[in-house]
């Protein structure tokens, strides 16, 4: 079977020709540029402008379209000259073309920079709501790819990426905003047309998580938090230690008091939406919290300053809220717990062990019995 023919890709903003299969006396189909988006920021496809026996009459149509000079029912008239010559066709698109840069001079090509700065309009400014804190790790994520703001966007390689990465001395959070960024960059320019590949599908950190770095609270430590549960915030910082997950997934989280579970997390696929039983020593200050507060976390950036402020006076040692992760590991650790439900609990990949990755299945129950060997 042979393979239909190859057409030319068409510039930036010069619209669309659509191939509509075989069969039609008019197979292929003129769009002018695109001009509006949905919701989602997807290209709505405007009405042909006609519809044409071969291609090279609907690059005409639109050449006239760019120049100003279409009129409706002009491509009636197109006719391509005897074997394969296109005298008559060609010099009416090279008049329009002429036209065209007339009255359209060739535009410079945006920078990184220039790209950055629509897409930051065209994402916090397109009605949707998005918090202050992801407003400033975009902008942080471009001030740490400084190397590129003066490039031509479309010049721009995958080695030009990576490179940024890889001489980035930041910690692992602060790469993964900028590899984002590049991502949502490139998903915007293709939507506008501004690049016909996307670098950024294949740049990757190469450098493993740093995040995970902590000290836990010592069993003294513990003891004293216990002995001042009653504390609102020793009490949050208790079912912190006990349950394992980021802070940051307490403030969306589903807390099960009926069965007897958490379900949330954050950041990885292995970590997101994983169930931990609620431990038996925390159950009633979880309860306790969810009668006065309606959820586990109300204000992450105000509970940080009042933990601080308790465990000075309580005289433990400064820890952070991700300490207390540390802490629920090390717990599962010197009790006993198994090594792949405290994996499993915590929201770590089993990495090249394939065995419990897609076949390791492990019911509440299971959990219930293995968490509840931490003793308090």
């Amino acid at each position: 079977m042979a393979k239909r023919k190859k057409y030319p890709k068409l510039p930036n903003g010069y619209g669309s020709i659509r191939y509509l299969g075989k069969g039609r006396r008019n197979p292929f189909a003129v769009h002018p540029p695109v001009t509006e988006f949905d919701e989602e920021g997807r290209a709505v496809r405007p009405v042909a402008l006609c519809y044409v026996d071969d291609w090279i009459k609907g690059f005409a149509v639109l050449t006239a379209y760019k120049a100003g000079n279409f009129v409706p029912g002009m491509e009636k008239d197109f006719t391509i000259g005897d074997r394969g010559t296109l005298s008559d066709l060609t010099t009416r698109i090279l008049a329009d073309y002429n036209r065209i840069r007339e009255i359209e001079p060739e535009e410079k090509a945006p920078t990184f920079a220039e790209i950055y700065k629509k897409f930051y309009e065209w994402k916090y400014n397109s009605g949707k709501q998005y918090s202050q804190a992801s407003m400033l790790s975009t902008q942080a994520a471009f001030k740490n790819c400084s190397t590129l703001h003066d490039r031509v966007f479309k010049d721009l390689r995958y080695n030009d990426l990576q490179a940024v990465i890889n001489d980035c001395p930041l910690k692992h959070a602060s790469l993964e905003l900028i590899v984002s960024l590049f991502k949502q960059m490139y998903a915007y320019a293709d939507i506008q047309e501004y690049v016909d590949r996307d670098y950024s599908a294949h740049v990757k950190i190469n450098k493993p998580d740093d995040d995970e770095s902590g000290i836990p609270f010592t069993d003294d430590d513990l003891a004293i938090l216990w002995k001042h549960k009653s504390d609102p915030t020793i009490e949050f910082i208790l079912i912190m230690c006990y349950s394992g997950y980021r802070i940051s997934a307490y403030a969306s989280m589903e807390v099960n008091l009926k069965e007897g579970y958490f379900k949330g997390g954050v950041k990885t696929r292995a970590g997101k939406n994983r169930v931990v039983p609620i431990h038996s020593a925390i159950f009633p200050l979880v309860n306790k919290r969810m009668a006065r507060d309606g959820k586990l976390l109300v204000n992450s950036s105000e509970f940080r300053k009042d933990m601080y402020d308790i465990l000075r006076i309580c005289k433990i040692q400064k820890h952070t809220p991700h300490d207390c992760r540390h802490t629920f590991s090390y717990l599962c650790e010197k009790y006993g717990v198994n090594e792949n439900d405290r994996k499993r609990m915590l929201g770590h990949s089993f990495g090249s062990d394939i065995t419990n990755q897609v076949y390791g299945h492990r019911t509440l129950e299971d959990l219930k019995k293995e968490i509840e060997k931490i003793c308090v």
